[in-house]
């Protein structure tokens, strides 16, 4: 049974587009107080006017990479809005390209849009809602953390983590009433994806050809729906629940087709 939303916090980091703004949109419809953080102020001008199904909406700038900024600014958010009930680590994006192409640089960045600004907020929240003895937090991971994709090694490491990072922090919060799931969406339409077209490789885009795009919205209904239910990993449509329980039981058959779909697009045009 997932939590009944009306007149509860919820903080949303990575709110101001794709699923985060899509989230927002749905909580702040069920009568949640919704705080939504993000890097530009003009993103969150624009998501501010878009989602206007309610007064209880609150923008914060926020860099969640930077673990100072972090502390200083949910701080803030905490002192004026309260400890919120719900915390959504929704920021990330991903720079496709081959392994042997991504450098020093190119990681550091994935990492800090995927991982460290899911971990610094969660630092500056869990403890609060530990004390307190209850709260939900839900972080976005990818379906390419639980199965790896050619052209996403550095995004395919971050999502990993976030996923491995959840469970271990769910162990240490279920005792005191806090609990944790991970979101795990397929391809979604969002202006992140767009802007990952932009240097995905060829076979990558290949291995996509035919793929249903879900829709943020969709995405989003599906998790506020799981949010403090029993399931660990939420996940958006029946092929990905197929895809993991197949990785669960076989993964080897897994890798066998993922690796004959790369041979097959590496096939020269006849």
């Amino acid at each position: 049974m997932s939590i009944d939303f009306s007149g509860k916090t919820v903080f949303i980091i990575g709110g101001s587009s794709g699923i985060g703004r899509e989230l927002a949109r749905g909580l702040a419809r069920r009568g949640a107080r919704v705080a939504i953080f993000a890097r530009r102020r003009a993103m969150l001008d624009a998501a501010l006017e878009d989602v206007k199904t309610t007064r209880q909406l609150h923008a914060f700038a926020l860099n969640a990479a930077d673990e100072s900024e972090t502390q200083e600014v949910l701080s803030r958010a905490v002192a004026e809005l309260g400890v919120p009930d719900v915390l959504i680590n929704a920021a990330g994006g991903a720079k496709p390209q081959e392994f042997e192409k991504v450098t020093g640089e190119d990681l550091a960045w994935t990492l800090n849009a995927n991982l460290y600004s899911c971990w610094y907020p969660c630092r500056a929240i869990a403890p609060l809602m530990k004390r307190r003895g209850h709260g939900a937090i839900v972080n976005i991971s990818s379906m390419a953390g639980l199965v790896g994709v050619y052209g996403y090694t550095d995004y395919t490491l971050a999502k990993a983590g976030i996923i491995g990072f959840s469970d271990a922090l769910r162990s240490e919060l279920k005792p005191h009433g806090v609990s944790v799931q991970v979101l795990c969406p397929p391809d979604t339409e969002t202006p992140g994806f767009e802007r990952e077209n932009e240097t995905k490789p060829a076979i990558t885009a290949a291995l996509s050809e035919g793929a249903r795009l879900m829709t943020a919205s969709d995405v989003a209904e599906r998790c506020i729906a799981q949010i403090g239910a029993k399931p660990f990993l939420i996940l958006s449509n029946r092929e990905s629940r197929f895809i993991e329980f197949l990785r669960r039981i076989a993964p080897g058959l897994v890798r066998g087709q993922v690796d004959g779909a790369i041979a097959k697009a590496l096939r020269p045009a006849k």
